[in-house]
């Protein structure tokens, strides 16, 4: 019994890990878009330079977000998650010796590749660690801190871009991923600690049918393709956030960068605490009806309205209502996301929602690398303001399409499973 509570003890701290994996990619991907501010100037960057270096990042994770997951399969999340927390922080320690447009292209391409293993590698411990009774927390708790860096990101840049400076900034995030990278190496091969699991993975593993059966199969289904789409439509909004707020702030409200610091924090923690409540939310409902496709909807519905706080951001120059407009928008897409993640679990199961996640996520990095580019030009020649109106209207427009394609959330994982199989590739 001794051994088995501190063994418990030990898969906590494993997962303790994988949040500050997710936690350093988050904040990792997050500084440059913070100290651009000055980067700018100093290196003569513009707008259109600084599309086209977001759109190298994305083309490595995308890439890696397709590769990743098999590849951290065949070697283990132990082997797969240091690699590629390695990869992205040596690629966010480069960073600080760039000095021109093509080299800080170069250096976001590698940090997108490290990082397109990220969550496929979190995901991929849990499973070997964690008993399936606890993996619903586990998993909240590792993807959880990607929310956790994002937060800290602001502030914690600026902060150190006034002692040490922006090329300071990267060397010491970078070092910490590396810092990381050499503890989770001391940590013992999931195989030969959690031998009762792999015997209970191999279980789960033996009904799921070839994966280029597999794959062929959910690309034919109109439900996976209904949840791709939707990845398509909107994950370019969550990348102009990500990339592009704290620059519009500076350009054209007028906000300095040590405000930005102190307050754009604030729509990531709305972010996180939502990505928590849209499922304590949707739980309850079911709870209370018994109906799954009523739990989901009611409240990616309710987000879906939210998101129309984005296109009102264009209309104030109140640093206040700026941000609490912004948290708004943040809040309804941890509503959104957290059901969207959920609606595939309940629909395709174990045997393929981890496939058509993938899949959806391949499909939004895709998406947002065609989009990226084009937004540094939308910008440039004209104004933010197109974005803003898509930021605020797509949500709806994703969600009247979700209602449309999938009438009912229902368990679809058996007889697609079946067809799988049956069919003739």
């Amino acid at each position: 019994m001794k051994m088995k509570n501190k063994y418990s003890g030990f898969i906590w701290l494993v997962v303790l890990m994988c949040a500050l994996a997710t936690g350093l990619s988050f904040l990792d991907r997050q500084v440059l878009s913070i100290s651009i501010i000055e980067i700018k100037g100093e290196l003569n960057i513009n707008d259109t330079d600084y599309g086209l270096i977001n759109t190298s990042f994305l083309v490595g994770y995308a890439i890696m977000f397709t590769l990743g997951g098999i590849l951290i399969d065949r070697f283990g999340s132990r082997k797969g998650l240091a690699l590629s927390v390695a990869l992205w922080s040596v690629a966010t320690f480069m960073h600080g010796f760039a000095d021109n447009f093509y080299e800080f292209a170069l250096f976001r391409f590698i940090l997108g590749v490290g990082e397109g293993g990220a969550f496929p590698g979190v995901i991929k411990a849990v499973v070997e660690w964690v008993p399936k009774k606890n993996r619903a927390l586990a998993n909240g708790l590792a993807i959880g801190g990607s929310a956790f860096g994002a937060v800290v990101a602001p502030p914690l840049t600026v902060s150190l871009m006034d002692s040490v400076g922006w090329r300071g900034v990267f060397f010491i995030v970078g070092g910490i991923g590396i810092l990381w990278t050499l503890i989770w190496l001391f940590f013992p091969q999931a195989k030969s600690e959690n031998n009762h699991l792999n015997k209970e993975l191999s279980n789960n593993r033996s009904d799921v049918p070839p994966l280029r059966k597999q794959l062929l199969g959910l690309l034919k289904s109109k439900e996976a393709g209904t949840f791709i789409l939707i990845r398509f439509l909107l994950d370019p909004i969550i990348y102009f956030y990500m990339f592009w707020i704290p620059k519009f702030l500076n350009e054209t409200k007028g906000v300095s960068l040590e405000i930005i610091g102190n307050l754009f924090w604030i729509p990531y923690l709305a972010l996180g605490v939502s990505n928590i409540f849209g499922g304590f939310v949707s739980d309850i409902v079911l709870k209370k009806t018994g109906d799954v496709n009523l739990s989901r909807k009611a409240v990616m519905g309710f987000a879906a309205l939210l998101t129309a706080s984005a296109i009102f951001v264009r209309y104030t120059d109140s640093v206040g209502v700026i941000i609490l407009l912004l948290s708004s928008a943040f809040f309804a897409h941890g509503l959104w996301i957290t059901n969207y993640i959920t609606s595939i679990g309940d629909m395709f199961g174990k045997n393929s929602s981890s496939t058509v996640v993938g899949l959806s996520g391949t499909a939004g990095a895709l998406s947002s690398l065609i989009v990226n580019p084009f937004m540094g030009v939308i910008i440039y020649r004209f104004s933010y303001n197109p974005l803003w109106i898509y930021a605020g209207v797509m949500y709806s427009v994703a969600f009247i399409i979700f209602t449309l394609a999938i009438p009912r959330i229902k368990s679809i994982s058996n007889s697609l499973t079946k067809s799988i199989r049956d069919e003739r590739v």
